[in-house]
């Protein structure tokens, strides 16, 4: 499984950005896609999360009504829209796969659920 992120970039606060994570490889229906942040000097922090079959979404409860993730299945791709973005939102995020489904919204409080990674795409709040 490969993932490809893109949309990062230096916004303003209270500016949006949306990034893209399209993945390919073996996948499964059944599966579960989302987004993990890491800032510097703190530790991994999932964002949001989606399952892939029946589009069940989760979120951290610091981006709640700010961040809506969104899939197109025929694209294999993944969507994070940010709205309202704050300085405490900079960081590095990582599109983030597991196989088996999200726990139940699991993964945002463990990221180690996750089994495959992006490389990465910077988002900068000024």
């Amino acid at each position: 499984v490969q993932l490809v992120e893109s949309g990062g970039g230096s916004v303003q606060a209270g500016r949006s950005l949306r990034l893209s994570c399209a993945s390919s490889g073996s996948v499964v229906s059944t599966m579960c896609m989302g987004w993990v942040r890491r800032a510097p000097g703190k530790e991994r922090e999932g964002v949001a999360a989606i399952v892939t079959l029946g589009g069940t979404t989760y979120y951290d409860d610091s981006v709640t009504g700010r961040f809506t993730i969104s899939q197109d299945n025929a694209k294999n791709t993944v969507y994070l829209q940010m709205d309202s973005l704050k300085p405490e939102d900079t960081a590095m995020y990582y599109c983030a796969l597991r196989v088996i489904g999200c726990r139940s919204g699991a993964v945002i409080a463990n990221p180690d659920l996750v089994n495959y990674w992006g490389q990465g795409t910077q988002v900068t709040v000024s």
